[in-house]
């Protein structure tokens, strides 16, 4: 499923996405609770209004990620880049972020 395009309004919940290449897709109002997008490649990607709770983003690449109005808690991010990444309305929660490359100092 290498280049799923981007969505609006779809689910992604529970679905196997890992090492997918993602990169400058536009989500917004999807739904990817539990998704397993471990080791995807999502530069540039959009995630706007989405839902990301329990998505697993170990060891992805999130570099100039866009994410607006975006749910998510608990997330283990493990060796992900996020370089550039923008955060405006994002809703983070108890956020774990010891390997995260590129994390901003105001979190």
């Amino acid at each position: 499923m290498t280049g799923l395009p981007g969505a609006t309004g779809k689910s992604f919940a529970g679905l196997d996405l890992r090492h997918q290449i993602l990169d400058g897709q536009f989500f917004k109002l999807c739904d990817f609770r539990g998704a397993n997008l471990r080791g995807a490649s999502l530069r540039g990607t959009s995630f706007s209004g989405c839902d990301l709770r329990d998505a697993d983003l170990r060891d992805t690449d999130l570099s100039y990620a866009k994410f607006s109005a975006i749910r998510t808690h608990d997330p283990e991010y493990g060796r992900t880049n996020v370089t550039g990444a923008l955060w405006q309305g994002a809703t983070l929660r108890n956020v774990t972020v010891e390997r995260v490359v590129g994390w901003p100092d105001a979190f």
